[in-house]
């Protein structure tokens, strides 16, 4: 097979998690570039409604779906949407997640169940409901959204809950890729570090600088610098990668 034909998704249909912003954005217009079909799963609408219609621009079909990923009947109905729309499901992006730093001593229960719910339990859900239909046709890939922090406890930041879900995700991860590889179901995962996201642009200039200074390239990434690996994980071109979470950092782990 000519190496370029391995990243091709022609004909691929796809959901992405937490697509109208981000990373997920960037991820899902990096699938519909290779050529993929892409539902945009989101919260807010309207915002997986605008990369949906970005998607479109790309000639391929594009929708958008509104669901919470912590609420099960929300991720069954989007299971059973796209279905319905496109016939099948072969790649799924649970990037869908919150972020958020609090003292553990200081943080309430609520604040912990709501970064575990979403983080975490929002993956493990999709992961059920896609993998059954993955299971059924012994195809798919499954990219699940971890981070860094899964891997190490972040500084300045104060975020046991976040770094605790992230760390969960990656070993969720495994878990599956394991228990679905019979039926060829890859499971992967992917760990960014800090990448300038609409919601990082927020953060005070001087964790930033911090930020950069700690990473061995001595900057924050691009979101657009994760389009490549979805693209590998999802495509031909990984079907021997299953049960790996590959970090994304620019060395920020290294040390």
């Amino acid at each position: 097979m000519n190496v370029l034909s391995m990243f091709d998704l022609k004909g691929e249909k796809a959901i992405v998690t937490g697509g109208g912003q981000g990373l997920g954005k960037e991820m899902a217009l990096a699938l519909a570039e290779a050529g993929a079909d892409v539902a945009v799963v989101q919260r807010r609408l309207e915002m997986g409604e605008q990369t949906a219609a970005e998607i479109k621009k790309l000639g391929r079909k594009g929708i958008a779906i509104k669901a919470d990923v912590s609420k099960e009947e929300d991720v069954k109905k989007v299971v059973e949407t796209v279905k319905r729309e496109f016939g099948r499901i072969d790649i799924c992006v649970n990037n869908a997640g919150i972020a958020g730093w609090k003292a553990a001593e200081d943080m309430t229960l609520e604040e912990w169940r709501e970064m575990i719910d979403i983080d975490l339990t929002g993956v493990f859900l999709c992961c059920k409901w896609v993998g059954r239909e993955m299971i059924k046709q012994k195809k798919g890939s499954i990219i699940n959204i971890s981070s860094m922090s899964g891997y190490i406890v972040n500084v300045p930041q104060k975020q046991c809950h976040y770094n605790a879900a992230k760390a969960g995700v990656h070993h969720l991860t495994k878990s599956l890729a394991l228990e679905w590889a019979p039926y060829n179901v890859r499971v992967n995962a992917i760990c960014p570090g800090y990448m300038m996201t609409p919601l990082l642009r927020l953060a005070d200039k001087k964790i930033l600088d911090e930020w950069a200074s700690m990473t061995p390239q001595k900057r924050i990434a691009d979101p657009s610098e994760i389009k490549g690996l979805c693209v590998f994980l999802a495509s031909k071109a990984s079907t021997y990668v299953t049960g790996s979470a590959i970090i994304i950092d620019g060395g920020y782990t290294l040390p």
